[in-house]
C-alpha cells in the first residue's frame, strides 16, 4: 500500500472506505477493465471492521474459506492489490463536490482528487451513549463493540472485567466472543423486547457462557465514581433494580456513517440515514455511488462484500455507456411500521436487472401483508411475519410500474386478531 500523496490527482473511480464493500467494488472494477481505481482508507490498514473481529466465520461465500476477521481483511486487501487497485491508507476524505471532485487530507498534506465516479463505502457505527439518552454519571468503562474489539485485538487492553451488555443484535453476540477471548465475564445482556433481535439460535451462545438475558428490560442510568459501579434497569412494569458491574457495553443500534454525504450536496434519506440511491447505487449526483452499510445499518461483512461487487459492475457499465439511464424514475417510500426502504429511487427501463431488489426493515414484530402501491393500486403484496431489524427483500422487475404514478409506496397491513 502507498501512503504518499500521488502527484497525479485524477482517476477513473475513487472509493471512500477500505472495508468489504469498498474493496470488493474496487476489485470488480479492475476485473471489468477500469484502469485507475483508488481506495482511500482513513486507518493505517485497510479491511474495515473485520480487522477487529478475531472470531469466525468470515469468507465462506467470498473465498470458499472459513476465516477469522483479520484473515478475511488481509485476504480482501491482497486481492485488491493483486488486481492493481491503488490502496491509500491514512487518508481522510474531508469534502465531496459536484461532478466527482473530493478533498483529502494526509500526513503529507492536503490535495483534491478528481474522479469520473466516486463510491461512498464508509460503513456504519454503533449509537453512542449520548444518542441513547442514558442518564447517570460519566465513569470510565462505557464503550461499544467496535471500541472493545479494537482494544482487545489491536491494543491488548481490557476496558472492564464484568460488564453489562446492552442489546441482542448479531453484533451483541459477536461481542460475547470477544469477551470470551479476553477473559471478560459479562454479568447480563439487556433486551427491551420480548425476544432477541438476532436469530434465535444466537441465544444459545449466551446460555452456553452462563450469561442471563433480561428481556423487556431497559437501561435507565449508569452510576459510579471513577469507574462504572452499577447500572439501574427497569422491567416492562417499570420496576427498577440495580445490577453491580464494572462496565457497560453498548451494542448495535447502528447508524450509517454518512457525515460526508450530509455535509455535501447529496440527498439523504431521513428514514435510513444514508444517501438516496436508485437500484444501481447511483446517488442524487450521478457521479456518486454508494454501497455497504453507509446505505442502511447494518448488514454483515459478506453482504456488504457482495453489494460492493454489484455496484462495481454497475459503475463499469456506466463508464462503458451501457447502464440504463435515469429517465422515467419513480420515488420509493415507506410508511407505517416499515422503517425504511432502499433504494429510494427506481429507474424503470426495459433493461432493468433481474437481481435488483428493494430492501426493507421493520420497527417491531408483526404478522400481516406487505403491500406495494402505485397510483392508488396494489402492484405487489405478500403475507409474512416481520421482525425488528430483519431484512425483507422484494424483487424490482415484477412490480410492473410502467404507466402508473411516479411514486411507489410500501406499507404493512397488520393482522388485527
Amino acid at each position: 500500500m502507498t501512503n504518499a500523496v500521488n502527484k497525479l490527482q485524477d482517476c477513473d473511480v475513487a472509493i471512500v472506505g477500505g472495508g468489504p464493500a469498498g474493496l470488493s467494488a474496487a476489485v470488480t472494477l479492475r476485473r471489468n477493465g477500469v484502469d485507475r481505481v483508488v481506495v482511500l482508507e482513513r486507518e493505517s490498514n485497510a479491511g474495515g471492521i473485520p480487522r477487529h473481529c478475531l472470531h469466525s466465520p468470515f469468507g465462506m461465500r467470498e473465498f470458499s474459506r472459513l476465516l477469522n476477521g483479520p484473515a478475511y481483511a488481509r485476504r480482501m486487501v491482497r486481492e485488491a492489490l493483486a488486481t492493481g487497485v491503488d490502496v491509500r491508507t491514512n487518508v481522510n476524505v474531508v469534502g465531496l463536490h459536484a461532478g466527482g471532485r473530493i478533498d483529502v487530507a494526509t500526513p503529507d498534506g492536503c490535495y483534491s482528487l478528481v474522479a469520473d465516479r466516486v463510491v461512498l463505502a464508509t460503513g456504519g457505527r454503533e449509537m453512542p451513549r449520548s444518542a441513547r439518552l442514558i442518564s447517570g454519571t460519566r465513569p470510565l468503562g462505557v464503550t461499544n463493540t467496535g471500541a472493545l474489539q479494537s482494544m482487545v485485538h489491536l491494543k491488548n487492553q481490557l476496558p472492564f472485567a464484568k460488564p453489562v451488555i446492552v442489546g441482542t443484535e448479531l453484533v451483541s453476540f459477536s461481542s460475547l466472543l470477544t469477551c470470551r477471548k479476553a477473559g471478560i465475564q459479562p454479568i447480563a445482556m439487556l433486551e427491551e423486547n420480548s425476544r432477541i433481535t438476532a436469530k434465535q439460535p444466537s441465544q444459545l451462545l449466551a446460555r452456553g457462557l452462563g450469561i442471563p438475558i433480561h428481556y423487556q428490560t431497559r437501561l435507565l442510568a449508569i452510576e459510579g465514581g471513577r469507574r462504572v459501579e452499577r447500572v439501574i434497569v427497569a422491567d416492562h412494569n417499570g420496576v427498577e433494580q440495580s445490577l453491580q458491574c464494572d462496565g457497560v457495553l453498548l451494542t448495535g443500534r447502528f447508524t450509517p456513517e454518512s457525515s460526508l454525504a450530509r455535509m455535501a450536496h447529496l440527498e439523504i434519506d431521513p428514514a435510513s440515514g444514508g444517501p438516496v440511491i436508485d437500484q444501481h447505487g447511483r446517488c442524487s449526483d450521478p457521479a456518486f455511488y454508494a454501497a455497504g452499510n453507509v446505505l442502511r445499518a447494518v448488514e454483515t461483512a459478506g453482504w456488504c462484500y457482495r453489494e460492493g461487487g454489484k455496484i462495481g459492475k454497475r459503475i463499469a457499465d456506466d463508464l462503458a455507456g451501457v447502464l440504463p439511464d435515469r429517465e422515467n424514475e419513480f420515488t420509493v417510500a415507506a410508511s407505517g411500521s416499515v422503517k425504511y426502504v432502499v433504494p429510494q429511487r427506481i429507474a424503470v427501463t426495459d433493461r432493468a436487472k433481474s437481481g435488483d431488489c428493494f430492501q426493507l426493515r421493520f420497527d417491531h414484530q408483526a404478522k400481516g401483508r406487505l403491500v406495494a402501491k402505485s397510483g392508488g393500486k396494489t402492484v405487489w403484496s405478500k403475507s409474512m411475519t416481520v421482525l425488528p431489524e430483519r431484512r425483507v427483500l422484494v424483487p424490482v422487475p415484477p412490480l410492473g410500474l410502467e404507466g402508473r404514478s411516479s411514486r411507489l409506496e410500501f406499507l404493512f397491513e397488520e393482522n388485527k386478531n
